[in-house]
């Protein structure tokens, strides 16, 4: 047989549904597939990922708060917590006014510094329940040294009608310094360093 009895027949392309020798339902099946996957590995990096990013920001923001307490110096306006007045033993009266505290740390002690202004009955509340009473506060007397005097940003000068009284525990329990305005004894300010040791 001569070439010419075989007549070159061109290759033909296939049908444009049937490009790379797949049906489209097999494509369909593919892409999906690959779409299921790329979506698995999305979240199982994009997630804890995600948890990792906003986990890290809480605890910066978290740690910055404590360190901006931490470096706080003197006395700001607010009740100290629950905890706090339990640990110190330091009960404000609920009708206290002007409340304002500061606690210090270290290896030796932990102090918190209370100021608060209370009425007469307020006082006799918080004497008996610190553990002492009114009897025990000593006209003229100021309590609190000048170190904690210093740290708190308190000044006890003249012209003012201190009372004061050291009331003592048996440890681990703290010792409270206790110095009275009573300038007005219908409205007496109270200050308090209550020391606590490790």
């Amino acid at each position: 047989m001569t070439a010419a009895e075989h007549p070159v027949v061109p290759r033909q392309s296939p049908p444009p549904d049937e490009e790379d020798g797949q049906r489209p339902e097999d494509r369909r099946h593919l892409f999906r597939r690959r779409l299921i996957t790329a979506t698995i590995i999305v979240l199982l990096i994009g997630v804890p990922a995600g948890y990792l990013l906003i986990s890290a920001g809480q605890s910066r923001r978290s740690g910055q708060d404590k360190a901006a307490e931490a470096a706080a110096q003197g006395l700001r306006p607010g009740w100290p917590s629950r905890m706090q007045r339990r640990i110190f033993e330091v009960p404000i009266p609920g009708y206290a006014t002007e409340v304002q505290y500061y606690e210090t740390n270290n290896w030796k002690a932990s102090r918190m510094y209370v100021q608060f202004r209370t009425t007469s009955n307020g006082l006799d509340n918080f004497l008996t329940n610190t553990g002492t009473g009114r009897a025990a506060l000593e006209p003229g007397k100021v309590t609190i040294g000048k170190r904690d005097t210093d740290i708190a940003g308190w000044y006890f000068g003249d012209g003012v009608s201190w009372a004061g009284t050291t009331h003592t525990n048996k440890d681990p329990r703290p010792d409270q310094n206790i110095t009275v305005d009573m300038t007005d004894p219908m409205s007496p300010v109270v200050y308090v360093v209550s020391a606590a040791t490790p």
